[in-house]
């Protein structure tokens, strides 16, 4: 909230004018999204802007009738009933109408859970639903509560899986979790309620998965819908939980972790830090927010993003929406145009990629995966896509190999924006970091060339970026990064 009636939401700024404002047709379902959710409330410098704040929640509730408008879909509903709350908790109040208005969205929400998306919607729901029940008093409020702990008794062991990943499979759905049971683990604390042993658990579960899919430089691998500026960073939510007062163990960087429910892997070697997705694009009833991006992976050096998913800059279902999930946009092999698993619709996926065969290994000073997925086997040439990665100290190699029939396949490596890159003969090149640091490349089969690409680090965030593209031999290609 950048003055009364002006707002920046996903790095859009727009003046409204209300009431109309609030469901503007010309903006994006997204925005107008964050416009209802309030989280402006309990951001940074909050306090300077209370006054602000309450005229908001005046206009909020004459320009909003019951359940009309954006404002009343369960999402958007639930984060608001939760960011009121936090802004009365936090030491402002909410007016008797502001109260009053509260008790009625949470009404509405309870008849209109959304079991139908489940996934983190229905967690968000549920949400609500607690500091809801918590917050006001009385025998419906108790129905609130016991119903938003019932949700989350079967969604907890159903959405965080045995290694600690969330089952949307993206890190930044993950961050925003996390930092939801942290709000209830703090709420209960605040209001001297025992806190269920299985969100405990969770959250030591929830942070170390969280730290390992973080790359040196404080932010989340960029694996299925995913950005920047969205969640709470680990460090942001590390304070927090130190805040509380909650276990916070270290874990020593290791040559080779796996998250074999989940399916991704982090190598670390010397300077390098690699992440791959060898997962299932998702649940295979919720894949809404998955890409066809299997056997993708990022990479850093020195430090710093080399190697880089494409990101995600919208949720509109457009062409370009359907772009950045395509296989094309991650650092993944294509077979004739065709993406991995059929992306559709902004959220929806139809025959998908199923990884099998994953084998990991240690040994002479390097770590190795290998994989393959069926999600080419649809086509009539029946091609299984297979990579091998290992990596050392100095080098990482990245072997792709396609068995079947094809017209063409394509590998493809999407580099940072800050990295320079450049063919200096037909199978070597070379790669500058901004800080100096340089990279090699030497390409063993297939023929190279450098395109140009984008790269989607935050929402409505385009930056221009090199991509590698290598049209593989029969035999497939073998790719070498080395360093000093």
């Amino acid at each position: 909230m950048t003055a009364p009636s002006r707002f920046c939401f996903l790095n859009r700024e727009e003046a409204l004018e209300f009431p109309s404002g609030w469901n503007r047709a010309d903006l994006p379902k997204l925005w107008l999204y964050n416009l209802h959710y309030f989280d402006d409330f309990n951001t940074g410098g909050n306090q300077e802007r209370v006054h602000q704040h309450r005229k908001l929640i005046a206009r909020w509730i004459a320009d909003n009738p019951p359940g009309v408008g954006n404002g009343w879909e369960p999402y958007p509903l639930s984060l608001r009933i939760v960011n009121w709350v936090k802004w009365h908790l936090g030491g402002n109040r909410l007016s008797p109408e502001a109260l009053a208005s509260l008790a009625v969205q949470v009404r509405f929400l309870c008849g209109r859970l959304e079991y139908h998306l489940l996934g983190n919607h229905l967690w968000a729901n549920a949400k609500a639903l607690v500091f809801a029940g918590i917050f006001f008093e009385g025998p419906e409020a108790q129905g609130w509560l016991a119903r938003g702990l019932k949700i989350f008794a079967s969604e907890i062991p159903e959405q965080i899986l045995a290694d600690g990943g969330h089952f949307e499979r993206s890190p930044m759905y993950h961050a925003i979790a996390l930092e939801d049971l942290l709000d209830l683990i703090n709420l209960f604390r605040a209001y001297g309620k025992e806190i269920p042993v299985d969100w405990e658990d969770a959250y030591i579960q929830m942070r170390a998965w969280l730290l390992a899919m973080t790359h040196p430089d404080g932010k989340i691998a960029l694996f299925n819908d995913a950005a920047f500026s969205i969640a709470p960073t680990w460090s942001v939510l590390d304070a927090y939980s130190a805040r509380l007062g909650l276990a916070r163990q270290d874990y020593p960087p290791r040559p080779l972790t796996r998250f074999p429910e989940t399916g991704y892997v982090r190598l670390e070697q010397g300077e390098a830090v690699l992440f791959l997705d060898v997962a299932p694009v998702g649940p295979d009833y919720i894949p809404g927010h998955a890409h066809a991006d299997t056997l993708n992976f990022e990479l850093s050096l020195f430090g710093r993003r080399v190697i880089v998913d494409s990101g995600t800059s919208t949720y509109e279902k457009n062409a370009e929406r359907q772009r950045q999930r395509g296989t094309a946009a991650h650092n993944t092999v294509t077979i004739d145009g065709e993406d991995s698993s059929e992306v559709w619709g902004g959220f929806r996926v139809a025959r998908r990629a199923r990884p099998f065969g994953l084998e990991t290994g240690e040994g002479n000073g390097k770590v190795r995966v290998t994989c393959a997925h069926d999600g080419f086997h649809r086509l009539p040439g029946k091609s299984t896509h297979r990579r091998e990665w290992r990596l050392g100290e100095h080098e990482l190699l990245v072997r792709d190999t396609v068995e079947g029939t094809f017209r063409e396949a394509v590998a493809r490596y999407h580099f940072h924006p800050e990295v320079q890159l450049e063919m200096t003969s037909e199978k070597k090149g070379r790669g500058e970091l901004s800080n100096g640091q340089t990279f090699s490349l030497a390409i063993d089969g297939g023929a190279a060339r450098i395109v140009n690409g984008t790269y989607h680090p935050e929402f409505n965030v385009s930056l221009p970026n090199q991509c590698l593209e290598i049209v593989l031999s029969r035999s497939g290609a073998n790719v070498v990064f080395s360093w000093e």
